[in-house]
């Protein structure tokens, strides 16, 4: 009598929980600004991948125990794309740093929920902003449990080693440089500025140049004329 077979079967992680990024312009702008800021910031990197609203999923054969942070940075990893963020084919290294923008349609389940599965699986630091109440807060683990942060205003991010600091209500992280973070606006601006500064630089330049081959240009005929008086120019 012949043994069945049992056909082995796939497990499908979804590459999307059906929730937007955003659920309003002042939550997408922070998120686009913490995780432009963070790309730039470890560019020459290979080994930091960062993320923004990635499925995290932890438990291979589990697709129930997900979660999506709106900005996570993993230590460890290279760069490159990915549909999700399966942590056993990623040699098993969890986001050590996840960000999470708060929104009105938020509520402290959500929170609760978070902190909680942040907690269970490894995350190092844990930091939440809410634009509208201009209030942050941090996290960072001590064992096996994610302890809140005292003073997040002023406070250096041991992994990142990035300042935050609130300006009235508006959040403001600085690189170990000291320089902070600028969203794309500012960015263009200030390309578009020294780009002028460039341009008008490379006009002057040119005036200089033009001016100095007519100099050169009067200088030979003076000299030919010394020649055709029989003296020879020093």
């Amino acid at each position: 009598m012949s043994t069945p077979v049992t056909e082995k079967v796939q497990i499908v992680y979804p590459e999307s929980d059906g929730k937007p990024m955003a659920d309003n312009t002042l939550q997408a702008q922070y998120i686009v600004y913490l995780f432009d800021g963070l790309r730039a910031l470890f560019r020459d990197d290979p080994n930091v991948f960062v993320a923004a609203d990635l499925l995290w999923y932890p438990v291979e054969g589990d697709p129930n125990t997900c979660t999506a942070p709106d900005v996570m940075v993993v230590f460890g990893r290279p760069k490159g794309h990915r549909r999700s963020y399966l942590q056993w084919q990623e040699d098993n290294i969890p986001p050590q740093v996840v960000f999470e923008i708060w929104s009105p349609s938020n509520t402290f389940r959500d929170f609760a929920e978070k902190l909680t599965f942040y907690e269970r699986h490894g995350v190092e630091e844990f930091y939440l902003y809410d634009p509208e109440r201009g209030h942050l807060e941090g996290w960072l683990r001590k064992g096996d449990k994610l302890v809140p942060i005292e003073t997040m205003d002023g406070w250096v991010s041991p992994r990142l080693g990035i300042k935050f600091t609130l300006k009235g209500k508006d959040l403001v992280v600085y690189r170990p440089d000291g320089e902070p973070f600028l969203p794309y606006e500012e960015l263009q601006a200030r390309y578009e500025e020294l780009q002028g500064r460039y341009e008008e630089a490379q006009k002057r330049l040119e005036q200089e140049r033009q001016r100095a081959e007519r100099e050169r240009q009067r200088a030979e005929r003076l000299a030919q004329r010394l020649r055709e008086l029989g003296v020879e120019p020093e």
